[in-house]
Formats: structure tokens, sequence, C-alpha cells
């Protein structure tokens, strides 16, 4: 995987930025490009399922790096983020060599968990794959989900504008 990482605007079909009549409008949304590997393909030469979830996990901890907050400072401050639910939907195959983007975005409630949205976009701009998933933030020492995921992130991140807060 490429480790390059940014957040941009991303416009178009595949993206989740369609407008409800089918006009194109623009969201920031993080992303990390990756590159499929020899050794991560099936038996069909098709990237092995198993390799999507990931990719995913790969843009979450580098949206939360480039926010502010490595793992380290994370487990310093006392708090981790948990998976409490993942969902992988494959819509197109992907085959050695070639380069997507995963985006990632934390949409936020009112409770202690937060949806965390994926989508791997092959370079042609169509959806691979959706990762959807339900996360949260663990208080170690206690093992209980954080009251307030959204607000917790905030106060630690150095650019909490990238989490969506």
């Amino acid at each position: 995987m490429e480790r390059s990482s940014r957040v941009r605007r991303i416009r178009g079909p595949g993206t989740g930025t369609d407008g409800p009549r089918g006009d194109v409008a623009t969201s920031m949304a993080f992303f990390v490009d990756v590159t499929v590997r020899g050794y991560e393909l099936d038996t069909q030469g098709h990237l092995n399922r198993a390799v999507y979830p990931q990719y995913a996990e790969h843009a979450r901890w580098s949206l939360l790096r480039a926010a502010g907050l490595p793992q380290e400072k994370l487990l310093a401050g006392g708090v981790g983020p948990v998976a409490l639910e993942v969902t992988v939907k494959f819509l197109r195959e992907r085959h050695d060599d070639e380069r997507a983007r995963v985006t990632c975005q934390f949409v936020y409630g009112s409770g202690k968990t937060f949806e965390v949205v994926q989508k791997i976009i092959k370079e042609d701009g169509t959806v691979a794959a959706e990762v959807t998933g339900v996360a949260g933030m663990l208080e170690l020492a206690a093992r209980r989900l954080i009251a307030d995921p959204a607000g917790h992130l905030a106060s630690l991140a150095g650019d909490p504008d990238l989490l969506s807060v």
C-alpha cells in the first residue's frame, strides 16, 4: 500500500456526493491511495476478499494520524478506537497492480458509537467496494465506550476538522 494520504474535494459518481437530482455536490473526504500487490490476489486473480477490510483499516488509521492522533497518543490518553461492526459490499473486481483510492469519513450521532463510511474507488471512478461500520472510542482502563466520541476525539486531535467534527 502506498503511504500517501490527502484531504481533497472528491466529486462525481460513485463518491457519495451526488445530489438528490443527480447534480454533483462537493464534500471533504480523507483518502489514501493503495496499489494491489500480487500476493493479495486469490486464485482467480482478483483482490482477495480478506484484503478489503485491511485497506479500510489502513485508511482509518491514516485518518487518525493525519488528524494528530497516532496510536501512541491515543494509548497515552487511555483510549483506543474499537470496531463494533464492519460490512463490506463488493461491487467490482480489483486486479494486480491496480491503483485505488480508499476514502474514510466518520459520521457522529448522539450516542457512544459512530458510523465509519468508506469507499474503495478505482482510478476510473468506479466504486469497487463500500465498507461501512460502527465504531466507538474505548476507555481502556474501564473497558467502556466513551459517551461522546466526537467531542473526545476533537479534544485530543491536532486537526479535528479531518475527523468530521
